[in-house]
C-alpha cells in the first residue's frame, strides 16, 4: 500500500544566503526523514569542529547516505507526512535548476519561495520570482525566514508581502499563502509558533499538505499523438501512446491540426484476452476510426471539448545547450511528442543568464546554458497545450543539425493562428492556401511565400482568384482533400461546398485548396480518382499538376517580410 501513497514535487527557491539549506534540513529533521544515526553523527562532528550544530548540515548527511549505497537523488530530496510523500528539487545552482525544469528532468507542481526576514527583499529573490512565472508554476508559498531576527515583527512581515505581492501580481504570480518562521528554531515549521500569535495561517508542514496535487493523466484532456498509420488487410490502424485522458470506442474524436473528426470504430488488439472497449493514459494502442481520412505520423487526436491549441507561432521559453548560439532567423528543427517540424526563432524577447540571473531585453541570440523567452514561428501548423496545462503537449526539443540543442516549455503568451482564407457554406468550411504568392529570393537562395489577406468568403462572396503568382479561371472548382469536400466558384462567387463523394462533373476546372490542378477531363476521369483516392491516397501524384494555374516569381530581396517556405 506504501508505493500507492500521494507523492508531489515541490521546488525550494531563494537568495542563496536567505536559509534555503537551513530549511530543507529542518524539513527532514522535523519529519523524522533522516536516519537517527545520520543525525547523531553530524551532532558529532559539529562538537569537535567546535561549531554549533546547523540543520543545514543534514544535507551533506544525505550525500554520505548515497555514499553508503542508498539510492538518493542530491536534487530530489525526499520527506513524507501521514497525508503524502513530498520530493524537494533542490538544483545545487541556477543553471541546472533551470535546466532540469525545462527540460522535463523535474516536474514541480509547487514552490516555496524563500526571503530572509532581516534583508528583505532581494534583488535575487524577485529574478527567483520571474522564474517561476517562466515556468508556469501556479502553486507557490512564499516563506519569510529568520523571523527570529526581527523579533517576529508583524509589521515588517506584512511590508514584505506588500511588496512581493506588488512585484509577483505584475508577472502573473499569485502567492497562495506567505508563511512566517523561523527555520532555525523551528518556529511555524511542524506546529503554529507561540511567538508569532498575530499570524493565524498554518504551518509550513499544514500548508504543505494543504497543496492540491494536479490531476493524474487520466483525468487530463485526451492526447494522443499518432506515432504511424499502418495498412493491415483493409484496415488503416492508427497506432500510437495515449499520453493523457481516456479513449472510448465510439468517442467522437477531433484530429488536428488538420480539424478533422470522426469517430472510434474499434480498439485493435492481438490476443481475445486484450480486447477491450476502453484505453487510458500510459498505454500504447491501435484505433481504426469510421472515416478514412489521410492521417498521418505528428496529427494529435483529442475530444472535442478541451482540445489542443493548433497554431504556427508561439512563445515559449528555452534553455540552450548548442554548440552554436542560438540566432534569431535561422532555422531549426521542433519536436513536440511525434510532431517534427522546421522551425524559426521569430524573437527574442528576453535572455536569462542561468549563472547570475541578469536579463537582457531583445538580445540577438542566446548563449550556451542560458534560459531565453522567445517567439518561435514554425512551417506548419502544429499541434500543443501551454505547459502549465498539460506538461507532455506544452514542452519541445530544438535540434539543430543532428543535434539536440536545447529544450523548452510553451507558455502562456499570446497564441497565433495560421494566417489563411476560408471558404464557409453553414458548417462546411474550407481552408485556402490557393491565394498565397510564392517567390523565389536570389540573395537567401530560398522559396517563400507571401501569404494573401486573412478573409472569411461566405456563399454569394466574390473571391479575387488572380495574384502575383497564380491565376484562375473565373469558373472553377476547389476540392479539400482532407475533409473530401468541393467549394463550387462561379463567376469570382462562391456559390456552395458539397461533398465530394456527390460531386458531378461539369466540364469545369478542378484544383484542390493550395492550387494544384486535378486533371480531371472526364465523367470516366472523376469516377476513377474517387475510386483511387478512397483506396489509396497515394494515387493522388498521377492527377496532380503543379505549374497549371500556379507559378514562383523571381525577385531580388524580400520586401514583404514573407514567411519562408522552403
Amino acid at each position: 500500500m506504501e508505493n500507492n501513497r500521494e507523492i508531489l514535487k515541490i521546488v525550494v527557491v531563494g537568495h542563496v544566503d536567505h536559509g534555503k539549506s537551513t530549511l530543507i534540513g529542518r524539513l527532514l529533521y522535523d519529519t523524522k526523514s533522516i536516519p537517527e544515526g545520520a543525525i547523531e553523527r553530524v551532532k558529532r562532528i559539529s562538537k569537535e569542529k567546535g561549531k554549533p550544530f546547523e540543520y543545514a548540515y543534514l544535507l551533506d548527511a544525505f550525500e554520505e547516505e548515497q555514499k553508503q549505497g542508498i539510492t538518493i537523488d542530491t536534487t530530489q530530496l525526499q520527506f513524507q507526512t501521514e497525508k503524502r510523500d513530498y520530493v524537494i528539487i533542490d538544483a545545487p545552482g541556477h543553471k541546472e535548476f533551470l535546466k532540469n525544469m525545462i527540460s522535463g528532468a523535474a516536474n514541480a507542481e509547487a514552490a516555496l519561495l524563500l526571503i530572509d526576514a532581516n534583508e528583505g527583499i532581494q534583488e535575487q529573490s524577485k529574478r527567483h520570482g520571474y522564474i517561476l512565472s517562466l515556468l508556469g508554476i501556479q502553486k507557490i508559498y512564499v516563506i519569510v525566514n529568520k523571523m527570529d531576527l526581527i523579533d517576529y515583527s508583524e509589521q515588517k512581515f506584512d511590508q514584505i508581502k506588500y511588496e512581493m505581492n506588488q512585484f509577483l501580481n505584475d508577472l502573473g504570480v499569485y502567492p497562495l499563502k506567505y508563511i512566517p518562521i523561523s527555520a532555525f528554531n523551528g518556529e511555524n515549521m511542524t506546529f503554529s509558533s507561540n511567538k508569532m500569535p498575530w499570524y493565524k495561517g498554518e504551518s509550513i508542514i499544514e500548508a504543505m499538505d494543504i497543496f492540491e496535487k494536479d490531476k493524474g493523466l487520466e483525468d487530463k484532456p485526451l492526447r494522443f499523438p499518432i506515432q504511424d498509420v499502418y495498412k493491415f488487410d483493409n484496415r488503416r490502424i492508427i497506432v500510437g501512446r495515449i499520453e493523457a485522458g481516456k479513449l472510448n470506442v465510439g468517442d467522437k474524436i477531433l484530429i488536428n491540426p488538420s480539424n478533422k473528426t470522426t469517430r472510434v470504430k474499434t480498439i485493435e488488439y492481438w490476443q481475445e484476452k486484450d480486447k477491450t472497449d476502453t484505453v487510458s493514459a500510459g498505454m500504447s494502442v491501435g484505433i481504426t476510426v469510421e472515416d478514412e481520412f489521410f492521417n498521418k505520423r505528428g496529427e494529435l487526436i483529442s475530444h472535442e471539448i478541451d482540445s489542443p491549441k493548433t497554431g504556427n507561432v508561439f512563445k515559449a521559453n528555452l534553455f540552450w545547450l548548442g554548440k552554436t548560439n542560438l540566432a534569431r532567423g535561422k532555422k531549426y528543427k521542433i519536436k513536440l511528442v511525434t510532431q517534427e517540424v522546421e522551425c524559426q526563432i521569430e524573437t527574442i524577447n528576453r535572455v536569462i543568464d542561468a549563472t547570475t540571473l541578469a536579463t537582457l531585453e531583445n538580445a540577438s541570440e542566446v548563449k550556451l546554458n542560458d534560459v531565453a523567452e522567445v517567439t518561435i514561428r514554425t512551417k506548419e501548423t502544429i499541434s500543443f497545450d501551454e505547459f502549465k496545462k498539460n506538461h507532455i503537449t506544452g514542452r519541445f526539443v530544438i535540434v539543430d543539425g543532428y543535434d539536440v540543442a536545447g529544450g523548452g516549455i510553451i507558455s502562456s503568451g499570446e497564441i497565433k493562428t495560421p494566417f489563411v482564407n476560408l471558404l464557409v457554406d453553414g458548417e462546411q468550411e474550407i481552408q485556402l492556401e490557393c491565394l498565397d504568392d510564392f517567390y523565389f529570393v536570389i540573395p537567401e537562395n530560398t522559396i517563400k511565400k507571401a501569404a494573401a489577406n486573412a478573409n472569411v468568403y461566405y456563399v454569394g462572396d466574390k473571391i479575387n482568384l488572380t495574384g502575383d503568382t497564380f491565376r484562375y479561371p473565373l469558373d472553377i472548382d476547389i476540392v479539400d482533400l482532407n475533409k473530401k469536400t468541393v467549394a463550387q466558384i462561379r463567376e469570382e462567387s462562391l456559390i456552395r461546398i458539397i461533398p465530394l463523394d456527390s460531386y458531378e462533373y461539369e466540364n469545369i476546372a478542378i484544383i484542390d485548396s493550395r492550387g494544384l490542378e486535378l486533371k480531371i477531363n472526364s465523367k470516366d476521369d472523376l469516377t476513377k480518382f474517387k475510386n483511387e483516392f478512397q483506396n489509396d491516397e497515394q494515387s493522388l501524384n498521377r492527377w496532380l499538376h503543379v505549374t497549371a494555374y500556379k507559378n514562383i516569381k523571381i525577385i531580388n530581396q524580400d520586401s514583404h517580410n514573407m514567411e519562408y517556405y522552403l
